[in-house]
């Protein structure tokens, strides 16, 4: 089948930036470019060495994918350059994803300068960000009314999207899940590399660390449990990994591994194969791709619903909801699952369902060209 001849600009974190949204972009764009001749363009830098909480933004073990690099959030002469390098592309639809509100001001700049012609798409992971600032309604509404039409991850955004723009157009189209370096490592002896019980009921916490994902509540709960469990933690702190330190200290049994770090794409699989269940207590969220990895891992996920972060969960058989955080419910739960065998039966059910991947997010950019389509 021959490629549409029209042109589409994508533009997002792509790599070498690291993080969810650059390796959700990615996949997007992957997919994207089997059905349409897309140009796509990253940042020069996404935020100022001084403002980034954690080691670094890139990922300097990936394989360098190269991509232009167009603009610096911070430097505003440089949305001028960008806006220019999108225009000269005369593209049928511009697809640009958003997740900061101080980001709002520049791609709604770079909108003034594309063709009237041009269909302008965002993917919207966070509107409302997990640090509030005054400013986050103006900005919302102004990157809003923008743009011609939006994808969200959940429904729970759908409805804050509709809130400051109801007539809005807007599909929920569900985050799909990862593809990971596989691994030939057993259970055992993924915990065997880990320095881990293989014998014990392995709870995983995931990802990059921040006071907003429930770490602490996770840590308060897991006192709560029995010797019979250990706690896997792995993944970059952003702020001071001590206050978490401390809390792991004082716990009356030493069952727990932390792992603050980043963990390196070709190590992240045996991190699940250790797991029995992959703990997700967010206070607050929008959507997670360490749900979606847990999924291709064929690892049980217990997860909050905030922001709709459970939703499909429990009825696609993915998982289960986390109804409080408190942390006698928090224990409670946790065991319940366990002693009533569901994390078993969840995690052998996972292993049966074979994922299609590619299939999934061909979809996701199928449904986003019917989308831009319609406009």
């Amino acid at each position: 089948m021959r490629k549409p001849t029209k042109t589409w600009v994508f533009f997002s974190a792509l790599p070498p930036f690291r993080g969810g949204i650059s390796k959700f972009s990615m996949c997007v764009l992957e997919a994207l470019r089997q059905q349409q001749n897309v140009k796509a363009f990253t940042f020069i830098k996404q935020y100022p060495n001084f403002l980034f909480p954690g080691s670094s933004q890139f990922d300097t073990a990936a394989q360098t994918v190269h991509f232009k690099r167009v603009v610096s959030t911070f430097n505003p002469l440089t949305y001028l350059v960008a806006a220019l390098r999108f225009r000269k592309e005369k593209p049928a639809v511009f697809v640009t994803s958003y997740w900061m509100t101080f980001m709002a001001p520049m791609m709604v700049f770079w909108t003034w300068f594309l063709p009237k012609s041009t269909q302008k798409i965002a993917i919207i992971h966070n509107l409302n960000p997990h640090e509030k600032r005054f400013f986050d309604v103006f900005f919302n509404r102004l990157f809003l009314n923008a743009y011609d039409a939006f994808v969200v991850l959940s429904a729970a955004v759908q409805t804050e999207v509709l809130a400051l723009k109801p007539q809005a157009r807007v599909i929920v189209l569900p985050h799909p899940p990862y593809e990971a370096k596989p691994t030939t490592l057993s259970k055992e002896e993924a915990c065997a590399v880990l320095d881990l019980d293989p014998q014990k009921k392995t709870l995983l916490f995931f990802g990059l660390i921040r006071p907003y994902k429930g770490l602490s509540e996770l840590i308060a709960a897991f006192e709560l449990l029995d010797e019979s469990y250990q706690l896997l933690i792995a993944g970059e702190v952003y702020g001071d990994p001590k206050v978490y330190l401390e809390a792991l200290n004082k716990l009356p049994h030493k069952n727990w591994k932390f792992v603050s770090t980043y963990i390196p794409e070709n190590d992240v699989a045996s991190y699940f194969k250790a797991a029995d269940l992959v703990v997700l207590p967010y206070l607050s969220a929008t959507q997670s791709g360490v749900r979606a990895l847990a999924l291709t891992q064929e690892r049980a996920v217990l997860c909050t619903n905030a922001g709709g972060l459970a939703e499909g969960l429990s009825t696609n058989g993915q998982g289960f909801e986390l109804h409080s955080t408190q942390s006698v419910d928090f224990a409670s739960r946790v065991q319940s699952l366990f002693d009533q065998g569901d994390i078993h039966r969840c995690n052998e059910q996972l292993a049966l369902n074979k994922l299609n991947l590619d299939e999934a997010w061909s979809q996701f950019a199928k449904s986003l060209i019917n989308l831009a389509e319609r406009g």
